[in-house]
């Protein structure tokens, strides 16, 4: 068993809920916040608990929308919602052996949180270019923004980042960019944590005290919400530009520190 106290749990649970829908990279920093407590060997499954959190946080603010692809699984939503979940999918169970062993080791976590810079700096340049609304969005744009998802699974690459700069690019309005975006997230969320579940029953995850885990979910869901609708509002009006500068720089630090043996 991974022993993590409630302090730990309770910071890494901000982590997740704030950084999973601010385009900065949520796997990427619980890999460095895993490294500063000494929690390496929670691995993916700590940080698939942690994405339950943020799981509730997304479903307390879609669940109309859910509301209404369950009555109508293919009507305009459900459709959009299918067709963007399966390159998801596809790319996440054929790479999956290779995105854990890369999270697993961070080699390339510093170039990423460059990587996802530069996809900031360029959806910045465009977010003010969108037209399209909820109701215009096309099935072969949500394969797009699926397919942009599914590459997003590298550690330090920001999936609501990335997702947002391939709505931008599809001609979609900013604050629709971000909203379809998040929406997007839910089966993607989902069903990384029925896969870690199905390793945890297999005996291929590690185990953690379950009052550390309630306490981590909580506060994921609870910050998760909080950002969601901030991130929502931020890009209607705001930039996307510092949020770049705080990755690159922070994909800086780490490239040095890798460099210089710190970490």
């Amino acid at each position: 068993m991974v022993l993590i106290n409630w302090l730990e749990a309770w910071v890494l649970g901000i982590i997740q809920g704030l950084t999973e829908f601010l385009p900065i990279s949520s796997t990427g920093h619980l890999y460095l916040g895993r490294h500063l407590f000494g929690l390496d060997e929670a691995g993916m499954f700590l940080d698939t608990v942690l994405h339950l959190g943020t799981l509730l946080a997304v479903l307390a603010v879609y669940w109309r929308e859910l509301w209404q692809v369950a009555r109508r699984p293919f009507g305009h939503l459900g459709r959009l919602l299918i067709m963007g979940t399966i390159p998801t999918a596809i790319i996440g169970l054929t790479f999956k052996d290779f995105f854990e062993e890369i999270s697993r080791t961070g080699v390339t976590i510093g170039w990423e949180f460059l990587a996802t810079g530069a996809i900031l700096w360029f959806s910045d340049r465009i977010k003010d270019r969108g037209y399209k609304q909820l109701d215009e969005i096309r099935p072969l744009d949500a394969v797009v923004i699926g397919t942009f998802q599914g590459a997003a699974i590298l550690p330090a690459i920001s999936r609501s980042g990335l997702t947002i700069a391939a709505a931008l690019m599809r001609g979609i309005d900013k604050g629709t960019a971000a909203y379809f975006s998040f929406f997007l997230s839910i089966p993607a969320i989902a069903g990384a944590c029925l896969l870690q579940g199905v390793d945890l029953m297999t005996g291929h995850a590690q185990s953690m005290p379950l009052s550390s885990l309630l306490l981590a979910t909580a506060m994921s869901a609870l910050f998760g919400y909080l950002a969601v609708r901030w991130m929502i509002r931020l890009l209607q009006r705001g930039s996307l530009k510092g949020f770049a500068v705080y990755v690159w720089m922070l994909g800086g630090i780490v490239l040095v520190s890798q460099w210089t043996g710190v970490f």
